[in-house]
């Protein structure tokens, strides 16, 4: 019994000990991350041609998301897509730290991937993400058309009935 008060005792201290460590960094602000946000974006030469193109490419598909939004087969084509692209960004990761000589001046491509994920896995993401949401709005729309058509179908029967 002894041991069982005494492991409580410990993780409440270190639950005490983490709540406190929260609360420092909340009172911290989002000072920290922003700081971090700009050290990234500052590192990166934004006039490369590969990010430019990359960039345009992100548009491209954002506008051809957008604009196919009543064309459910083709988004669920484009969604598998940009999910099969965030699949491959580690391989991609690889193969474009291994070649980064031949289309840039620096290399961007770190073991983490932490820029791969950022201008490639991210704006994917969020792609995804709006065809998911209009799909579910979609089928929403869908349901309640063929509620509507069978309630109109039973009110003929009803109607024939009597």
């Amino acid at each position: 019994m002894e041991e069982l008060r005494s492991a409580m005792e410990d993780h409440m201290n270190q639950m005490a000990d983490l709540i406190q460590k929260l609360s420092t960094e909340l009172r911290s602000g989002f000072a920290p991350a922003y700081d971090n946000f700009l050290g990234f974006f500052h590192a990166i030469d934004w006039k490369e041609p590969f990010l430019m193109g990359l960039l345009g490419f992100h548009v491209l598909l954002l506008l051809t998301t957008i604009l196919s939004r009543r064309h459910i087969n083709f988004q669920m084509c484009l969604f598998l897509l940009s999910l099969s692209g965030v699949y491959l960004a580690e391989k991609l990761n690889r193969f474009l730290g291994a070649q980064w000589q031949s289309f840039a001046t620096q290399n961007y491509f770190d073991p983490h991937g932490i820029f791969i994920s950022i201008l490639w896995s991210g704006p994917l993401l969020v792609i995804a993400m709006l065809i998911l949401v209009n799909t579910l709005f979609s089928l929403c729309h869908l349901i309640v058309r063929w509620k509507r058509a069978e309630l109109r179908h039973r009110a003929k029967l009803q109607k024939k009935e009597n």
